[in-house]
């Protein structure tokens, strides 16, 4: 196979599903052990519209893994625009729902996360922004990725 031929079957993060992405991805981050867990992550709820705290117990390498697909996706988001991505609809009884926002804690300690694992890094304007490392780490994963 020739380097153009074996570039041309690369997968990148755009090519595959976003839910086997991010489910490998999330495996991924658990087994490499770099990621520190806050100690509350067994009792907080993700966000203040929720009625509990998150079932599975690896939530918090879900999330971390759907930050950094979003961040290699489109750079330039800060804890504000993923307060927004990961909010919700609030309900409110009897009375209409409300949007909320997601807890900005838990996006603010995962960013810090990726940023000391060399994934992302602050961009000079404003959110964060991909890394180099990051970028080939993530598509490494996309590339063990099996399609139908």
């Amino acid at each position: 196979m020739t380097k153009s031929q074996e570039m041309a079957t690369a997968k990148t993060v755009k090519d595959v599903n976003p839910h086997e992405f991010v489910k490998a991805y999330a495996a991924h981050l658990k087994r490499s052990g770099k990621v520190e867990l806050p100690d509350y992550t067994d009792l907080v709820k993700t966000a203040k519209f929720k009625e509990l705290a998150p079932y599975d117990p690896d939530w918090y390498f879900v999330r971390a893994a759907s930050v950094a697909r979003k961040v290699y996706l489109r750079g330039g988001l800060g804890v504000g625009a993923f307060r927004r991505i990961y909010g919700g609809s609030k309900r409110n009884g009897s009375r209409p729902p409300h949007f909320c926002r997601s807890s900005g804690a838990i996006l603010r300690h995962i960013l810090q996360q990726l940023e000391s694992m060399n994934i992302v890094d602050i961009d000079t304007k404003g959110g964060r922004k991909i890394t180099s490392n990051g970028r080939r780490d993530l598509d490494q994963v996309a590339g063990r990725i099996v399609s139908p």
